[in-house]
């Protein structure tokens, strides 16, 4: 898994932006050259016939465009690409055998590192050890990793050079962001998988987190320095902030709805477009089959947060009930994490996120926001009331297995 983080305090520069290129067929980079970082690039270990890792370093913190060149002179190729902590970027590809087949996309990458820019001091993100600093150390170095995984995954060349296109920022809470490990995965992992090479998906959640943390730990002061005018940020937080009310130091009409104030003021200062995210619901069913509701103060207070600003609001909390429903009390744990035997009723798996991120990207379609010119033109809608069958779910599972419950809330496991 990953090497342990050295803090990078200051935006590479002496790598060139220049594009890169790296023939990985026989006579090529071979799987025994590790990676390093003065070598700059290599493979990881722990690689297997359906599974292996390469890192490059990155020309520069930002969006690259990596094309990917996949097949085999010796059998058919069959796979699925994922980059930096498991980012579904091509969902299959197949080549058949002596043949080859092509496919490019967008990969963000970022360090700690917040350069001073207008009000913003200079400094780093205050990032969590070691869970950041080691399990999630991939998410913050200055290399960009791809994940190669499936029946049979086969590569004959990697390029990357920088890209040019807007970002959409994800910021919020475990159920968001970037899950180092099987069984556990969100639906910012899997978003990338619906747009377009257009645009660039730079997700900056963080597990056990509220808007509080975000502003603390400066997550939002990083998404400010990264921020260019006409970059969209999708925020969605609530499942810890529920433990401020425990602690006596907010609630959902008070100070959860004004530190979600704070940051759409933050993101238009530099006219960046926020987007207001409801918590999607836990899993949990009264007598009757119905789905219990423990979050529906933090909607309504998303949703007025978002009306009194003026800004785009996605009713995540609302779809995600309607999808556990349609699945069942008994099916629907099929979209949880599972560790230990244990259904996980907070954390989805890769089936589950894999139906929360087609949710966004149907809210995102439905209002016409204007990224939604961003989708993939395979995506035709997507209906919380019909989900995918997860017993017919394909996208392979990496590797990597955790027991280690994800920070935040602790209860509501079967």
């Amino acid at each position: 898994m990953p090497r342990t983080l050295a803090l990078v305090l200051a935006v590479a520069s002496a790598v060139s932006a220049a594009p890169l290129d790296f023939d990985l067929q026989p006579g090529g980079i071979s799987r025994d050259t590790l990676y390093t970082r003065d070598r700059g690039y290599g493979f990881e270990p722990g690689a297997s016939a359906t599974s292996f890792h390469f890192t490059a370093r990155a020309p520069r913190e930002g969006n690259h465009r990596v094309t990917v060149t996949v097949g085999s002179d010796t059998a058919a190729t069959d796979m699925t690409i994922k980059a930096e902590l498991r980012r579904l970027m091509v969902e299959k590809i197949t080549a058949p055998r002596g043949g080859s087949a092509r496919v490019s996309f967008i990969v963000n990458t970022r360090t700690p590192a917040i350069p001073a820019t207008g009000d913003l001091k200079a400094g780093a993100v205050r990032l969590k050890a070691p869970r950041e600093t080691v399990q999630e150390a991939w998410a913050w170095d200055d290399a960009l990793t791809l994940e190669f995984v499936g029946t049979a995954p086969a590569v004959r060349r990697i390029e990357i050079e920088p890209a040019a296109v807007p970002t959409i920022f994800l910021l919020g809470d475990s159920t968001v962001c970037d899950q180092s490990k099987e069984p556990y995965n969100s639906w910012g992992q899997m978003l990338p998988r619906w747009f377009s090479t257009d645009v660039a998906i730079a997700n900056h959640g963080e597990s056990g987190e509220t808007y509080r943390d975000s502003i603390g730990r400066r997550r939002l002061d990083k998404i400010a320095s990264a921020l260019r005018p006409g970059d969209w940020v999708l925020m969605q937080f609530g499942h810890n902030d529920q433990k401020q009310i425990a602690a006596g130091s907010g609630g959902p009409f008070t100070t959860y709805k004004d530190e979600l104030a704070r940051h759409i003021a933050v993101v238009r200062a530099r006219g960046g477009v926020p987007v207001i995210v409801s918590p999607m619901e836990r899993r949990g069913f009264d007598e009757a089959g119905r789905v219990r509701g423990s979050l529906a103060d933090y909607a309504e207070a998303a949703r007025q947060a978002a009306r009194e600003a003026g800004v785009a609001f996605i009713d995540l909390n609302a779809m995600s009930k309607v999808l556990y429903a349609a699945l069942g009390p008994e099916r629907s744990a099929l979209a949880f994490a599972v560790p230990r035997g244990v259904v996980d009723n907070t954390h989805h798996n890769n089936f589950g996120s894999y139906q929360l991120a087609q949710c966004i990207a149907q809210a995102i379609k439905a209002q016409q926001l204007p990224i939604a010119k961003f989708l993939v033109a395979d995506f035709k809608g997507f209906d919380p009331a019909r989900p995918d069958a997860p017993e017919t779910f394909a996208v392979p599972a990496s590797a990597e297995f955790t027991n280690e419950r994800p920070l935040g809330d602790e209860a509501n496991r079967e």
